[in-house]
């Protein structure tokens, strides 16, 4: 039987499921437009050749790329994963609250999918899965706080173990749940629940810090040290920080909270009002904190911003939520106008920037990749960054290595590329930049430069011929070892694919 509620409700219900609709169409579209991206292609390649890891982050993208490998190599079927996780979210989202109030469940999950970056982002990464499993983890927790479920709070642990297996910001949501129980009153802290949860996630942790033990600790040095080398106080970082914050949320809701505080106090006293503010408003506050030593990314906060809309939903009323959702329209209607309109204009438009050769090489891959037919066979492909080497890789369907040091990011090169088997090979270098000599004369018997115009684009080559080994590895594989591969000295180390593979007789530098 159809209650008043839901009866009132279904003006709601029929907006949400048409701004649904009208969203997933155009997400559709625009995945089939957008060329593939530099890190997209990356984590595509984790895709196909997955592990039970990766260099820069847990392995759960790149498993679930490879299952969507199986079906297309598509662009817009391997970008199904973010094209469908807002509406999943969204829907959750609505469910989730719809015991509370079910026209505040529709304008909440509304607000939450009319969100800028959730109508224009089709881009692969590993927030993609982190953001699912962590909105699921919380409202496993928040439904075991109503009944006090030992079988709820486990899911809540092994839903946070699979966004820990996505990417390590799962932390903060851990550290999030701490707070809120810690702050709990004295003799209603959820210590069991909390125990059950944490028994839950160890083996998800477990299976990574394996990987880890055996590979280097690659994800550990990446992310705590390798990334970190521009790490320093600058006075515009957390000025970008709280810009992200308005453009990631509501800042319509952000208002409407603070404004009314006081009002809102009482409702806080209720632990489900209380947990999802702590699990949006803690991690926040952290990456706060983190700005003033180095810039956050926008796509950090990904993961608890469905978290934010669940709290905004407790706490306000429908006609306050009603305000975001309008403010939230407007500002996603001006980016469909701008995307479609720069989708209408001529490539050469941009011919002027400085990031013309990179929209060249990203539009007309396959225009650039067919000038490297006549050397097909007698050289082995690569490129200077890993970036353009994953692009071409993509889209040729043929593995490019990465020649030289590049950087500190996507440095799965290192695994996947054996340079002793290249010794004495015939080697090609696309580059996007005109290459300095003394980066290739010491490694071959003989190199030559060549370059052409692509659609008013200069692209370059490097030919080298029998490949020096010994000394590549000297001169450079000794330093990005001793750059990129110095193993804490507090950490037991099982296996190191870098050292093992080129200095055998060699212990891993420490640090």
């Amino acid at each position: 039987m159809q209650t008043s509620s839901d009866r009132a409700a279904v003006p709601l219900r029929t907006a949400f499921y048409a701004v649904l609709a009208l969203t997933l169409a155009f997400k559709f579209w625009f995945a089939r437009t957008l060329p593939m991206t530099g890190d997209e292609a990356y984590f595509v390649y984790w895709g196909v050749y997955p592990d039970w890891g990766f260099y820069d982050h847990p392995p759960m993208i790149g498993w679930i790329l490879a299952l969507v490998l199986k079906l297309s190599r598509a662009e817009w079927a391997l970008r199904l994963p973010v094209i469908l996780m807002p509406a999943l979210v969204a829907l959750a989202m609505q469910q989730y609250l719809r015991r509370v109030d079910a026209d505040k469940s529709y304008v909440a999950a509304l607000a939450f999918l009319l969100l800028p970056v959730n109508v224009w982002n089709v881009l692969i990464t590993t927030d993609t899965p982190l953001v699912l499993f962590a909105f699921l983890s919380a409202l496993c927790f928040g439904a075991a706080l109503r009944r006090e479920s030992k079988a709820l709070y486990a899911a809540a642990g092994a839903f946070i173990g699979l966004a820990f297996l996505s990417k390590y910001f799962a932390v903060l949501l851990g550290l999030a749940y701490i707070a809120f129980v810690l702050m709990q009153p004295a003799g209603k802290r959820s210590w069991r629940g909390l125990a059950v949860l944490i028994a839950a996630a160890l083996p998800f942790a477990a299976v990574n810090a394996w990987w880890n033990y055996e590979h280097c600790w690659a994800n550990l040095l990446f992310n705590l040290y390798n990334r970190n080398d521009d790490a320093g106080w600058l006075p515009q970082n957390p000025l970008l920080y709280a810009l992200s914050v308005l453009y990631m949320l509501s800042p319509v809701a952000l208002y409407q909270l603070w404004r009314g505080r006081a009002a809102i106090g009482p409702k806080l006293a209720q632990p489900q009002a209380r947990f999802f503010m702590y699990v949006w408003a803690v991690p926040l506050a952290l990456f706060a904190l983190l700005s003033l030593a180095k810039q956050v990314g926008l796509h950090w906060l990904l993961s608890f911003v469905p978290l934010f809309f669940v709290a905004a939903a407790l706490l306000l009323s429908t006609a306050q939520l009603k305000k975001s959702v309008v403010y939230l329209a407007v500002l996603s209607a001006v980016h469909i106008a701008a995307i479609v309109g720069v989708s209408l204009l001529p490539m050469e438009i941009w011919k002027s920037s400085r990031l013309y050769d990179g929209i060249v090489f990203h539009v007309k891959t396959a225009e650039l990749l067919a000038r490297l037919e006549p050397y097909a066979g007698k050289y082995e492909f690569s490129a200077d960054g890993f970036s353009p080497a994953v692009t071409a890789s993509y889209a040729s369907g043929k593995y490019f290595f990465v020649f030289g040091t590049a950087s500190s990011h996507g440095r799965h090169d290192d695994i996947l590329t054996d340079f002793r088997k290249l010794a004495g090979k015939n080697i090609l270098v696309l580059r996007k930049n005109p290459p300095n000599p003394q980066d290739y004369l010491p490694y071959f018997a003989k190199v030559e430069f060549r370059q052409y115009l692509l659609h008013g684009a200069t692209f370059y080559l490097v030919l080298g011929q029998a490949f020096d080994y010994p000394k590549y590895r000297e001169q450079v594989l000794r330093p990005l070892r001793d750059r990129y591969y110095r193993i804490p000295s507090y950490l037991p180390v099982g296996h190191c694919y870098f050292c093992e593979r080129y200095f055998p007789d060699e212990p891993c530098p420490t640090r």
